[in-house]
């Protein structure tokens, strides 16, 4: 059982940070390469003569292979890392009675996307470089506690009976409610809608990500269990 938990993480993890590099090549590194120009001063937004006005225009990948090759590793190391978590808890809830096929590994992908990315997003959206917050600490006390308190939330909602699920609603609810620490002011550098660009296409490249996680994961996983336990099919 834990050999095959393992190899799916692992095959599931390397497969969807794979796809989400390649989709962050093409839709936010070249964001994240323009919001550089403006944290060094390189374009200026807001000019001396009051205007608002800024090309519009990403620079090129150009050859920084190192920096590019990290990006990978880190999706990559950082997909499989989800996916062992993501994996073991697919194969409890396999044991424990709850049907489990590609289908649904897709909706886990989805929920993991929602606690660990859409959730903290709420509070603390993407920031392009040079983009001024609050202090570290505080942000990520409530993003991990955001993380932990969605997923236990969506558990409830899904799997549990009775009022739980009502707790589990409360539970998501509660790190809104209580706000993510934020400055008292709004400034920065980079134009807004590159801000707003930047962070729609990094959600929506994790949100891929995550789908083909769990939807591998649970692929790997059913695939490799068949011999040994035909209830996961």
């Amino acid at each position: 059982m834990f050999r095959n938990l393992l190899t799916s993480a692992v095959f599931a993890g390397l497969g969807a940070g794979l796809i989400a590099a390649a989709l962050q090549f093409v839709f936010v590194i070249p964001l994240l390469l323009e919001g550089e120009l403006y944290e060094t001063g390189a374009r200026i937004h807001f000019a001396t003569d009051s205007s608002t006005q800024s090309i519009s225009e990403a620079p090129g990948l150009g050859g920084e292979w190192a920096r590019h090759g990290m990006t990978v590793a880190f999706n990559l190391v950082s997909y499989t890392g989800y996916g062992f978590v993501l994996v073991a808890l697919m194969g409890l809830a396999a044991l424990r009675g709850f049907a489990l096929t590609a289908r649904t590994g897709l909706l886990w992908g989805i929920c993991g996307f929602i606690a660990v990315q859409l959730a903290p997003a709420m509070g603390l959206p993407p920031e392009l470089p040079g983009t001024p917050a609050a202090e570290l600490q505080p942000r990520q006390i409530w993003w991990v506690s955001t993380i932990i308190a969605t997923a236990a939330g969506l558990g409830l909602i899904v799997f549990a009976r009775g009022f739980l699920p009502l707790l589990g609603i409360v539970l998501i609810a509660a790190p809104q409610l209580i706000g993510a620490p934020h400055l008292d002011t709004y400034f920065g550098v980079a134009p807004p809608e590159l801000s707003a660009q930047f962070v729609t296409q990094s959600l929506g490249c994790a949100l891929v990500g995550w789908s083909v996680l769990g939807f591998l994961g649970a692929w790997f996983l059913t695939r490799t269990a068949e011999a040994t336990r035909p209830a996961f099919a």
